[in-house]
């Protein structure tokens, strides 16, 4: 906490919001040379009678030992230091227009815990953003590999899916999968997690990784259903295999997208009527695609017999088992990480 009051009354106020830590002064902040600030950091908790220079050399410090930083302020002296911030906050109510136009957040109720719900909501946000682009770049992945794939072995011509099965699939399967993602709730513990760091990109290269291997995984079932058809049920059956296959694999995916560890296992994943209907909806969509007469014309397609449904069914279940089986290791390594960051000594006061 940096204040413009007395210490003795900044650390009162400070310690009933459980703000702990020494108190210091301005002027005693402003002795302190940057390096020994920087160790001494975290063993600080309020600063009061500050300058505005200190306020702005103090986001900077924190800043620097990679903390992802907000500020809040209502006077013109807090502006340079809001502008600094990674988030500045104005307060709406009592704040002056030169802080409420150097700020990126104002509060119109100068209510602080409206701080914790704007986070929430927008780490809900990010996060239903993230979900949604793991599963449509895993998708797209699968669908690269699998015009690869049937080029390179020559399945079906070369052509694993005709336009407008492609068509079909990108607007009308897939679409509701992705709307079910973009308005998915907040998933459990969002709020727990760290700050993502300004760096950070959406998709890491380990999880470009996880989704290339998806998208592998995901084409060697279509590829391998419909040279399976070729051989015992001809060319059209085998179309239709691959367009029920590759559907039933955006669906699998899109469960699985909701959480990057987390089992889909869960009574959660039953408990939103919202998604099962969107997911449904999909399934319903393939099915129609499938099996009508409308449908069939359409897409050139032909009805299955129950057995080659089931084989469709199979393999995409045999994804989200191995699926799972690859969240069971990421959930074990990252207990494994935060034990070990927990066993870590806490710093000394220096």
């Amino acid at each position: 906490m940096i204040t413009g009051d007395h210490a003795v009354t900044a650390a009162a106020i400070g310690h009933q919001l459980g703000i702990e830590g020494k108190a210091l002064t301005g002027h005693e902040f402003a002795s302190i040379n940057d390096e020994a600030l920087t160790r001494d950091l975290d063993n600080i908790g309020v600063v009061a009678r500050v300058a505005p220079e200190d306020k702005i050399r103090l986001v900077d410090l924190l800043q620097k030992k990679g903390n992802i930083v907000a500020m809040t302020g209502d006077g013109v002296n807090d502006a340079p230091a809001l502008k600094k911030a990674d988030i500045g906050v104005a307060m709406g109510i009592t704040g002056t227009e030169v802080s409420k136009g150097a700020a990126v957040m104002i509060l119109t109720d100068d209510n602080f815990a409206t701080i914790v719900k704007a986070v929430e909501y927008g780490r809900a946000i990010y996060d239903n953003l993230a979900k949604y682009i793991r599963f449509q770049m895993g998708m797209l992945s699968a669908f690269i590999i699998s015009y690869l794939g049937a080029a390179l072995f020559m399945i079906l011509g070369g052509v694993p899916f005709s336009p407008l099965v492609v068509l079909y699939i990108n607007f009308l399967v897939q679409v509701p999968i992705a709307i079910a993602l973009g308005f998915d709730k907040p998933s459990p513990g969002l709020m727990d997690r760290k700050p993502r760091p300004l760096s950070q990109p959406v998709l890491s290269g380990r999880q470009w990784i996880r989704l290339i291997f998806t998208g592998l995984l995901v084409a060697i079932g279509t590829l391998a259903v419909e040279q399976y058809g070729t051989l015992y049920y001809g060319a059209a059956i085998a179309a239709t295999m691959g367009f029920v296959v590759f559907s039933l694999f955006n669906i699998v995916v899109g469960l699985s997208a909701r959480s990057e560890t987390g089992t889909v296992f869960t009574m959660d994943t039953v408990a939103d009527q919202r998604q099962l209907k969107l997911y449904g909806l999909a399934l319903l969509l393939m099915v129609f695609g499938a099996e009508f007469n409308l449908g069939q014309r359409i897409l050139g397609t032909v009805s299955l017999t129950g057995n080659q449904w089931f084989i469709c069914i199979v393999l995409a279940f045999a994804l989200l088992l191995i699926d799972e089986v690859v969240k069971f290791f990421m959930r074990r390594a990252r207990r494994s990480t935060e034990k070990a960051e927990a066993a870590k000594p806490a710093p000394q006061p220096a």
